[in-house]
């Protein structure tokens, strides 16, 4: 390894380590990395913003906007409530409102997911004095899950497409085959049965609740649109170049627009309430992973994991996959799964092993591996918190006793198809 790579690898290490201890200061610690990747002259400024993918930057603030608008439509909290209103008793309440935040979280971020129906679950709880932590506890655990089944789903979705130029339909069906989004409802399928294992003694019937009231359609509409537009726009040369980043920057300008000249959702709270902090955080891990790239670390890297596993690929896949769910249970999994989707193709190229196998299973393991601990995601700390401002205290190890076999046998399913599919 040369002085360059070995100084690129350092100022990675210490700033993945600063992300673990310091997380709420993550976007500010990657861009402190950045500078030391310019002080030291490994990227110069043109090439940081070569290595930057503005598409997928455009991918992820204009369906952030548009999601964000959904949200305060209040047609998903009216969704949940419908769905609560026809379950027969509690543990399908839990069951049929994990499955709907896995839907949302498709298309929604994470967290927004867990604040739009939290307060259904709080409501429900409250009405049959019983305990929501089983409600909010399948909520984050569902929305996790599924944020991988589509292109604008999660950031790690987003930044296998950046690196394997995979459009929004890919994520359904490529080359031929089943794609990450079966594989992910095999996965919360088996899940769901996990979830109704855990909490089946709830058994008390379920009481009507009071509706909520929708602000407005048009933000479905626009969110419907928005999925088709990307679905067309697909077959088109160009998706992943600017296209894909283009038609969501369209639908987010129209819709902070309509809610400028309507009035019916303020635009300020629209604007305040996105992930600003993500969005300039992904743009730092860009640059970051793309200093490894120049300097050739990532192939270093490569030839280190081949090394390991001897060349076996159900080895290196399990390997992959196990360890991506360790790390991800404790740590940020954005630069953990930019990081290695920069190494696999290296790895793959290598060893002559089919590159999406290894894609695939990485980040299956990668984002469900979150789900275990109460730290592993940002969905959870937010799940969390919220039963604590209601006086219901989750500790590790409750957390735990329901994440780790919901994560568990959720990856197994997942990798499974993959393996079957994609081997």
């Amino acid at each position: 390894m040369s002085a360059e790579q070995l100084t690129c690898l350092i100022i990675f290490v210490i700033a993945y380590i600063a992300i673990i201890a310091f997380h709420k200061y993550k976007f500010i610690i990657a861009w402190i990395g950045i500078g030391f990747i310019l002080i030291f002259g490994i990227l110069s400024p043109l090439e940081l913003m070569q290595y930057i993918n503005w598409n997928i930057l455009g991918i992820f603030w204009g369906s952030l906007v548009v999601a964000e608008l959904f949200i305060h439509s209040r047609i998903p909290a009216y969704l949940a409530e419908m769905i609560i209103d026809r379950s027969k008793n509690l543990v399908w309440a839990i069951i049929w409102l994990s499955a709907f935040s896995g839907v949302i979280s498709a298309f929604v971020e994470n967290v927004a997911t867990v604040l739009i129906v939290a307060p259904i679950a709080f409501e429900v709880s409250r009405k049959l004095k019983v305990s929501p932590v089983p409600f909010i506890l399948g909520i984050c655990l569902s929305s996790n899950l599924q944020g991988t089944a589509t292109l604008v789903g999660d950031p790690p979705s987003m930044i296998l497409a950046s690196y394997t130029r995979m459009t929004f339909n890919d994520f359904f069906f490529f080359n031929g085959r089943p794609s990450l989004f079966f594989a992910v409802e095999f996965a919360a399928i088996v899940s769901l049965i996990v979830l109704y294992f855990i909490f089946r003694k709830e058994k008390k019937p379920i009481q009507p609740i009071k509706p909520e009231k929708i602000v407005s359609k048009f933000p479905g509409f626009l969110l419907f649109g928005l999925i088709l537009a990307l679905a067309i726009a697909s077959f088109f040369g160009g998706f992943m170049d600017y296209l894909g980043g283009l038609v969501c920057m369209i639908f987010g300008a129209i819709g902070v627009a309509w809610s400028f000249f309507s009035r019916k959702i303020k635009t300020f709270h629209v604007l305040k309430d996105m992930d600003w902090e993500t969005l300039f955080f992904l743009a730092a891990i860009f640059g970051i992973v793309g200093s490894l790239t120049e300097t050739e670390t990532t192939t270093f890297l490569a030839h280190a994991v081949g090394k390991l596993t001897s060349g076996n690929l159900i080895v290196t896949y399990l390997i992959l996959v196990s360890f991506s769910v360790f790390v991800s249970a404790f740590v940020d999994n954005v630069p953990y799964f930019t990081a290695l989707v920069g190494i696999i193709p290296m790895l793959a190229s290598s060893y002559g092993y089919p590159v999406y196998l290894l894609l695939f299973g990485t980040i299956i393991g990668t984002t469900v591996g979150g789900n275990i601990t109460p730290i592993g995601a940002s969905a959870n700390i937010v799940g969390v918190g919220l039963l604590k401002k209601q006086g219901y205290a989750v500790n590790f190890y409750d957390f735990v006793k329901v994440g780790l076999p919901f994560s568990l046998l959720a990856v197994a399913a997942g990798a499974l198809f993959v393996w079957i599919f994609w081997s």
